[in-house]
């Protein structure tokens, strides 16, 4: 609820804080900016140090900032706050996911656990534009206070009923039952696991903002089995996070982002270009970072596999298509439309739904259709039902009736996304790196969100309006749907 509260309280966010059109993207993007960053680095301190510790720390600071984010007086100010709400939801679901997978170690009472927690994440994304619209009618801040206020009682809740028997990890001499791995991964599975952070678009509602561990994965894929550590895992140090890759990419994904966002006021001035020189710098020192370190974020060797190149690229293309221009459509509908907040809100409930219900369904192909072919299905009909909402984000045209087909079709085709790209993400690595290849996903879902975000706003709030943020997001499914094939139909190596 957190993340996708914004979408709804952007217009009156931007108006509060004298937020000018150019800068209004990081009103959403502080908090995908901090997940993308974060998200691995916390399922290894969730390993090392225990996933209770990490699980209650993350909600302790996601109610903190998020009541920060309340009070904030300005774009700087909020923007700062959102960010540490993403790095805080980056231990919150690092930390439950581990919880659970040492809670339930295999078979359908783990197959029953994720399936609640994926419905939890999916309903919290659904509900989240829901609470917020219907708050935004009173003052925009209850929206934040009352989420600050849930996560704290939470963390009470939780540390009164949360055993410390299993608050267990991958430390000297813990035998949580977890093999060394990226995120605590089960030695042998790709169930779900702390490193397998979801965004919005891996669980059965799309995320958004997001998301992103849900049913999908926890009953398409097979449990995993535990083991016992060995006597030399027992004794290894604790693996380090790889802050030095994180710093790197984080700088890089800020610099991208900016560069995005000023480019509404001219894609060739110098400004643009030279941050777009720094974002592609600060790449190349992540990529230098993660072959040196002994703990990466990412084995770069994986991006061989052409399986995983379509999952990681897969997950990009949904959030530059899919996930950021969703985000920014009720702000468009508000400010061009003239739409209610709840009404809005209501309308990204139409799109999230058919995404769960379709996700849920999808089950049903994974003996008939292959995750890339399903893969790039979903991206067709994303792009079928973007192209239909052309016209209809800004002025009269903006009815019920108007958005209704585009918002099913595009709806469907997030379903399939959703359902498709967590079963590519570990079955296209070896089953001890499924950990890492499903945060990987992950991650780059969130960084193509913010872009996306950035992008959409940079285009829409132009002369030329919604329309060409609609045809640009359309392209990059139909993007997506081309290099996915291109990349399934690569001999494995």
């Amino acid at each position: 609820m957190n993340y996708t509260a914004p979408m709804l309280t952007l217009p009156d966010m931007a108006a509060a804080f004298g937020t000018p059109a150019s800068a209004q993207a990081w009103l959403l993007n502080g908090t995908p900016l901090g997940l993308a960053v974060l998200l691995l680095v916390a399922g290894s301190l969730a390993d090392a140090h225990g996933r209770r510790r990490i699980f209650l720390l993350g909600t302790l600071a996601l109610g903190l900032t998020t009541a920060l984010g309340a009070l904030a007086g300005g774009t700087v100010a909020f923007t700062a706050a959102r960010i540490a709400q993403g790095a805080a939801s980056a231990a919150v679901l690092a930390g439950s996911l581990g919880l659970l997978a040492e809670s339930y170690p295999a078979g359908r009472d783990r197959i029953r656990a994720t399936g609640i927690w994926g419905a939890s994440v999916s309903g919290g994304i659904a509900l989240g534009p829901l609470l917020a619209g219907a708050l935004s009618l009173l003052d925009w801040r209850l929206a934040y206070g009352v989420l600050g206020a849930a996560a704290l009682a939470t963390a009470a809740v939780g540390a009164r009923t949360l055993g410390t028997g299993r608050d267990t990890g991958n430390a000297p001499g813990r035998g949580g039952g977890d093999a060394p791995g990226r995120g605590g991964a089960p030695a042998g599975g790709p169930g779900p696991v702390s490193g397998s952070t979801p965004a919005p678009g891996n669980t059965p509602a799309p995320v958004i903002p997001p998301a992103t561990a849900t049913g999908a994965t926890a009953v398409n894929a097979p449990a995993p089995r535990t083991t016992r550590p060995s006597p030399a895992s027992a004794t290894a140090p604790r693996p380090r996070p790889d802050l030095a890759g994180a710093a790197a990419f984080g700088l890089a994904l800020a610099a991208l982002l900016t560069a995005l966002t000023l480019g509404r006021d001219g894609w060739l001035r110098p400004q643009v270009g030279l941050l777009l020189l720094a974002s592609a710098a600060l790449t190349a020192l992540f990529v230098a970072v993660e072959r040196r370190s002994r703990a990466p974020m990412v084995d770069l060797a994986l991006l061989r596999r052409p399986a995983f190149l379509a999952s990681t690229l897969g997950a990009l293309f949904t959030g530059l298509a899919v996930i950021g221009l969703f985000s920014v459509v009720p702000a468009l509908l508000q400010g061009g439309a003239g739409m209610s907040p709840l009404g809005a809100a209501w309308l990204f409930v139409l799109w999230s739904g058919t995404a769960f219900v379709v996700a849920l369904q999808a089950r049903r192909l994974a003996g008939r259709l292959s995750a890339p072919y399903q893969l790039a299905l979903g991206f067709v009909l994303s792009a079928a039902g973007v192209l239909a909402l052309l016209g209809a984000l800004d002025g009269a045209a903006g009815s019920w009736p108007r958005l209704l087909p585009g918002l099913l079709v595009a709806g469907a085709g997030s379903g399939l996304l959703n359902a498709a790209l967590p079963r590519l993400a570990v079955d296209s690595v070896p089953p001890e790196r499924a950990a890492m290849g499903s945060g990987a996903n992950n991650t780059a879902r969130y960084v193509g969100s913010s872009a996306g975000v950035a992008l959409t706003l940079a285009l829409a709030t132009t002369g030329t309006g919604p329309d060409t943020a609609v045809l640009v997001a359309a392209a990059l499914a139909l993007t997506g749907a081309a290099v996915t094939l291109g990349l399934s139909r690569r001999p494995r190596r």
